[in-house]
């Protein structure tokens, strides 16, 4: 359960870490997780994660993530590096991404960790570092592209039934020091009914591939894209019903297991979730700095914008933590950000009791929300993990020279 915020706590935090910042609960990405681990290998053990860093690179949680075992699904050098510095093993480094930094690569490659081939112009770079590295067996997965019915075209991955991943599989069987490890898709789509079709579409690659090409690649990777938790009211507004991890384990690692039962050599399973275990472990809370009347709309402005929860269009989960001052009712008040742009609004016709002084608290924020915020007017706020009574800080804000050392003045 996410820790009761308080009036006292909230003046506390606020008085030394600013008007604006992130609680992270990192015990509840742990247990999400674990959660989501324990759904897919009740019906296929030969089971791991790839974690998402893109979603949240926070290096707390990938610094779970790497405690548990998992893997880094990284799609450029900069998490890479992250991925690095948090401990990561380089082989269990996985560099998805259509846009490679070669000499990345080829550090990556050379300490074994595994990059995923997206389209044919990396052959030459990669056949390069092969030749001049022939007594080091380098790690390759292959992204695939194929139909599951979601009505989407990804730009990811090679086309199944193209001539290009036939070229590259010739490539990795023809190349003595190459060895095809994994084998990974991607799709849009998060609804559970499209699962079935991603594990029978990669269940037929890689049979294919293993008869045609002699290969047997040790994971194979369907993706990521799954509903994490969250309250009833924002799953009303994303007209999502009730989904559990399960929902999404029968449908892919039910096929994996039928598939593979009675073979010692079956491959891993790997997924890549984000938002699915770290969607609902992170709280943006903000102070309400004023309050005025502009034409019979009513207008409450904090030190905080929509970017910080990356959640447009809707009214995200939101609690009022009372500050201390005298609240005021109020009816149809929208809550905005501090960027001077139009759209920035974080809550929308809010009714209720409400003063200056007052704390606005935005759940869910998890997911994109800390790495996606933009350098905009305010540097970017304070993370604190909170668990129990205790507060950490694991990322102080931002500031101006944080910003502003790359430029010439």
């Amino acid at each position: 359960m996410p820790k009761i915020l308080t009036t006292d706590l909230l003046n506390s935090l606020s008085e030394a870490y600013g008007d604006a910042f992130y609680l992270l609960e990192s015990t509840t990405f742990e247990e999400n997780y674990k959660e989501l681990t324990a759904a897919f290998k009740a019906y296929y053990p030969k089971f791991n994660i790839a974690y998402s860093y893109k979603t949240n690179y926070t290096p707390k949680i990938v610094q779970i993530v790497n405690r548990l075992g998992g893997y880094a699904e990284v799609v450029s050098e900069m998490e890479m590096e992250i991925a690095l510095r948090s401990g990561v093993p380089a082989s269990r480094i996985v560099w998805n991404g259509p846009i490679k930094n070669q000499n990345k690569v080829k550090e990556l490659l050379l300490t074994g960790g595994m990059v995923n081939v997206d389209s044919v112009y990396e052959i030459e770079n990669i056949r390069a570092i092969a030749e001049n590295h022939p007594d080091h067996m380098l790690n390759l997965g292959v992204r695939c592209n194929y139909d599951v019915g979601d009505g989407v075209v990804s730009r990811f991955g090679f086309d199944v039934y193209g001539q290009d991943f036939d070229t590259v599989l010739r490539f990795i069987a023809d190349t003595p020091n190459l060895r095809l490890v994994n084998l990974q898709a991607h799709f849009a789509k998060r609804s559970p009914e499209f699962w079935t079709a991603r594990a029978e579409g990669m269940l037929k690659t890689y049979d294919t591939i293993v008869q045609k090409y002699g290969l047997k690649p040790e994971h194979l990777d369907i993706g990521g894209g799954i509903f994490g938790k969250m309250p009833d009211l924002l799953r009303e507004q994303l007209k999502i019903g009730k989904i559990t991890y399960d929902d999404y384990a029968k449908q892919a690692a039910k096929q994996f297991a039928e598939h593979f039962k009675g073979n010692p050599d079956a491959p891993y399973l790997f997924i890549e979730p984000g938002s699915a275990v770290a969607g609902d472990c992170m709280r943006f809370v903000s102070k309400i700095k004023t309050i005025k009347d502009v034409r019979g709309k009513t207008f409450a402005t904090v030190i905080g914008s929509q970017k910080n929860i990356s959640m447009s269009g809707i009214n995200p989960p939101m609690e009022i933590v009372a500050g201390g001052k005298t609240q005021k009712q109020y009816n149809n008040l929208d809550i905005v950000g501090f960027t001077c742009i139009e759209g920035d609004v974080l809550q929308k016709n809010y009714c209720g009791n409400l003063a200056v002084g007052d704390y606005i608290v935005i759940g869910n924020c998890g997911s994109y929300s800390l790495v996606m915020k933009p350098p905009f007017i305010l540097p970017n706020c304070a993370v604190l993990d909170i668990n129990g009574d205790k507060v950490e800080l694991i990322k102080r804000a931002e500031t101006f020279d944080d910003l502003f050392h790359t430029f010439k003045f």
